[in-house]
């Protein structure tokens, strides 16, 4: 995850985003969306970082809804061109008045310790705290998130009201911190499939009490690998829940050959806020999974917006480095940075809803079944149009809302199914639903017309 500030200022909270349009969801969000967001609500008060204590209990806890393999990776371990850094551990932390009142306080809210503060025990001046103290100016009422992973310093975080109410004066500065040898620690779950190729989901565990920009996209991620569960899929799901950055870097460095297999991967960050969806698409920009995810939510009638790789952002960018270039796209809702919460106190569980997850959860699962049902037919009677009427397959249509289209998508299907084409691009083509196209070459399957190929 890059480091960034927030937005443009703007109303804080699950207000200012309902007021933003394209929000989210028609409907109830159900039993799924009630269970994302209270998984939200529990990981929320964990203090995570890149390493440490908080990582493994989120794991944990996502560990009772789906299994996982959890690895740990010493501190100095070489990484591509990093190392596995030292591992950060805080019991507590404060800046204690002369009256000896907590004016911030680490039991209050994690995000007022600078991720990776070395300890600090000390009495001081206002002006001498000064230099460590960060606020946000321009939203004076929220506390920002802000890290220091590798430079080795202390600080904290409060709202520029606090500051500016500190009288002159002495303060106790406490953080009972570690910062000493350990180990970085992701998890892995795995959906088996027919195939040794595999779609990789990848979901960063780093950021500490922040519901929109880490836990939704947990959330969503536990939740769809429990939907693939049992559902016997084509592609092998290897799910990721490592820090980020560093723990992508760490995986691709101890799965190099396994990256290979990787044949399609979406990231999922920024995965609950009311904004319309976003697919970023991989470095590629043409990747089967590129094509699937506009199709979906062109199909689907969402609004949503498709933006080309950059290099910046989420995990993406660490798959899709040129050395191993794989085809992984990135799908959030409103994109880091584009909302006044982002990385404040302001993304907190009320900022994220039920119904935003399950339209986020939702979309991810149509990807999934472009991806596997996107398979190359064979016509077998490709010399003038075959008669459907008798095979009984116009009949079988009879009473569908979507006749007409269904009729199509046999036409379309029997027409450009030379070898040479998938479903998806007939989808596209023909400008039909994937789901249509689908269930018309099963049709053509069962009467004996098409020719599935491996």
């Amino acid at each position: 995850m890059t480091a960034g500030t927030a937005g443009t200022a703007g109303t804080a909270g699950a207000a200012g985003a309902a007021a933003r349009s394209g929000t989210a969801g028609a409907g109830a969000a159900g039993d799924e969306g009630r269970e994302m967001h209270a998984l939200v609500e529990r990981l929320y008060p964990l203090c995570r970082s890149i390493t440490g204590d908080g990582v493994r209990r989120t794991l944990d806890i996502v560990g009772e809804s789906v299994p996982l393999r959890v690895r740990e990776v010493p501190t100095g371990t070489p990484v591509l061109d990093w190392t596995v850094p030292k591992e950060w551990n805080v019991r507590d932390a404060y800046v204690k008045d002369a009256s000896g009142r907590r004016v911030v306080d680490f039991a209050a809210s994690n995000l007022h310790v600078v991720g990776y503060s070395v300890p600090v025990s000390a009495t001081m001046t206002l002006a001498e705290l000064r230099p460590h103290l960060h606020t946000l100016p321009e939203q004076p009422g929220l506390v920002p998130y802000r890290t220091s992973y590798y430079a080795e310093t202390w600080g904290f975080c409060l709202a520029e009201n606090t500051l500016a109410a500190l009288p002159e004066g002495r303060y106790e500065v406490r953080i009972d911190a570690t910062l000493a040898d350990g180990h970085l620690t992701y998890g892995e779950h795995v959906v088996p499939g027919r195939t040794s190729e595999e779609v990789l989901v990848s979901c960063h565990v780093c950021h500490p009490s922040l519901a929109n920009d880490n836990l939704a996209g947990i959330a969503v991620a536990t939740r769809l690998a429990r939907r693939l569960a049992g559902t016997d899929p084509h592609y092998t799901y290897r799910f990721l829940f490592a820090p980020g950055t560093i723990g992508a870097i760490t995986w691709l460095a101890l799965n190099r050959e396994r990256a290979g297999l990787i044949r399609h991967g979406l990231v999922l960050a920024c995965a609950g806020d009311r904004g319309h969806l976003t697919y970023k698409r991989s470095r590629r920009g043409d990747a089967a999974v590129d094509r699937a995810a506009a199709h979906v939510l062109r199909a689907s009638g969402r609004p949503h917006e498709i933006v080309d790789f950059s290099p910046y952002g989420y995990d993406e960018r660490q798959f899709c480095s040129p050395g191993f270039d794989l085809p992984v796209g990135c799908l959030t809702r409103t994109p880091y940075a584009g909302y006044p919460e982002y990385h404040t106190s302001a993304d907190d569980p009320g900022f994220v809803t039920p119904e935003a997850m399950t339209d986020t959860l939702e979309a991810c699962w149509e990807i999934t079944r472009v991806l596997e049902g996107d398979r190359r037919h064979l016509n077998l009677s490709p010399y003038g149009e075959p008669q459907l009427g008798r095979r009984g397959l116009y009949g079988s249509l009879g009473g569908r809302s979507d006749t007409k289209q269904a009729q199509m998508a046999m036409l379309w299907v029997l027409n450009l199914s030379g070898g040479d084409h998938g479903l998806l691009d007939i989808a596209e083509r023909s400008g039909l639903p994937f789901h249509v196209v689908a269930d018309a070459a099963r049709d053509l399957r069962a009467a004996g017309l098409l020719k599935e190929l491996a």
